[in-house]
């Protein structure tokens, strides 16, 4: 079967085969992917990246059994669908059931996502992705190379960047392909551009800040808002209530929660990147060390130390982050540092506030569905880490006054 066209009417989208789908009911529909939205979107993923990679296999077998494959492959085995999830309930608690373009929009999310972990994977040199082999590696040693040579480096890196380089495509496609209403589609399409931006953006700005070893907490903040918990969070929050069509007060409340529960999200996998359980988060813990990352994680050791004018961890980080061979018994150094001068305890607590704050904003959204706000609060509470029931937000002055996020995603 051909690709769709952007024409096409919306009856001819993708549609999950067993949700009970027939002729124009939305809300029925809804209240059947309500069950289940994980499901519905792994079904509505494996019928267009069907699609997708019959359409590779057109264009050329080796190719298609290469690189088409392994993308599908890698995008539909994620189990999570945090994003689809996070753009389902915010366009349901906004009241709308615009069912298949939202599954249509949870697939784009979710190729842009295996976008960008492929081509991070390349660009941090990580051999390891949710417990296999990252892309760049299967494909040199699939092709018969060692992967750690230096013909098997460079046709990993380059083959896997067109690899992400499909997923975006297909991203795109998928975006393109999918019928909105008339009064959604600038919204939505806008937003869609600017996270690809700011996807890009971000990622750059990670390379850029290893090369610099820049140590601002305010670049940190910055960087991780842009490659990683607008993408994660914040925006598929927004595309949800784009395509319900909701508001200005609404759509604010959402973004502003989604804003803070993203920020949160972010510090937290800093957390994980050298605190993490392998067998949990499926990559090797300390990569972020080994590599320089400039995030607020090591921003906030080297602002604590240089406070209590602790010389011997400055020294230390300086010695060890960016250090490409650090072995276990340094990065248990770095770690016992980043106890040591507060600076873990300070990240897990402000990541926690700003975890609250997304709750009390999202309590701002009072015209929402109260069941459909409460799942959305649910998700926004699991990325966020926090477990804690929130008071409601008065409308004026504002709680903590300490630690707010402006729009640019700096902490203060």
């Amino acid at each position: 079967m051909g690709r769709l066209h952007p024409a096409d009417h919306a009856f001819a989208d993708p549609v999950p085969p067993d949700l009970g789908v027939s002729g124009p009911r939305p809300l029925q529909n809804a209240q059947a992917v309500d069950h289940d939205v994980v499901a519905a979107v792994q079904r509505t993923a494996e019928s267009v990246l069907g699609e997708c990679v019959a359409e590779a296999t057109r264009h050329d077998p080796e190719f298609s059994d290469d690189v088409a494959h392994r993308v599908a492959d890698f995008t539909l085995r994620s189990g999570k669908r945090l994003r689809p999830r996070l753009l389902w309930w915010a366009m349901r608690a906004c009241g709308a059931a615009e069912t298949r373009a939202a599954l249509r929009l949870g697939v784009g999310l979710e190729l842009i996502q295996t976008c960008a972990l492929i081509q991070d994977d390349v660009m941090d040199r990580s051999r390891t992705r949710r417990g296999r082999r990252a892309v760049h590696i299967a494909l040199a040693e699939e092709a018969g190379l060692a992967a750690d040579s230096a013909a098997g480096e460079a046709f990993g890196a380059s083959a896997a960047v067109l690899a992400g380089d499909l997923a975006l495509v297909w991203a795109d496609d998928t975006v393109a392909e999918t019928f909105l209403p008339s009064a959604r589609r600038r919204p939505v399409r806008a937003l869609w551009r600017a996270m690809r931006g700011e996807m890009v953006a971000g990622q750059y700005l990670d390379l850029r800040g290893q090369i610099d070893g820049s140590t601002s907490a305010a670049r940190a903040l910055r960087t991780a808002r842009l490659k990683s918990a607008l993408y994660s969070v914040e925006r598929p929050v927004a595309l949800g209530a784009a395509l319900a069509g909701a508001d200005e007060w609404t759509t604010d409340a959402l973004c502003s929660a989604s804003r803070y529960a993203g920020m949160a999200f972010q510090l937290r996998d800093d957390l994980l990147g050298v605190f993490g359980d392998p067998a949990v988060t499926g990559k090797p813990s300390g990569d972020d060390i080994r590599q320089g990352k400039p995030t607020y994680l090591l921003a906030m050791a080297r602002t604590c130390a240089d406070a209590a004018g602790d010389h011997r961890a400055l020294a230390l980080l300086d010695r060890a982050v960016g250090d490409p061979d650090l072995d276990e018994d340094g990065l248990a150094e770095v770690r016992a540092v980043l106890e040591a001068v507060g600076a873990r305890a300070l990240v897990e607590d402000r990541a926690a506030h700003l975890g609250e704050r997304a709750a009390r904003r999202l309590d701002r959204a009072v015209d929402t569905d109260p069941q459909a706000s409460d799942r959305l609060l649910g998700l926004l509470r699991a990325v966020s880490g926090t477990r804690a029931t929130a008071p409601r937000e008065p409308r004026s002055g504002t709680a903590h006054p300490t630690l707010t996020l402006s729009e640019g995603g700096h902490v203060r």
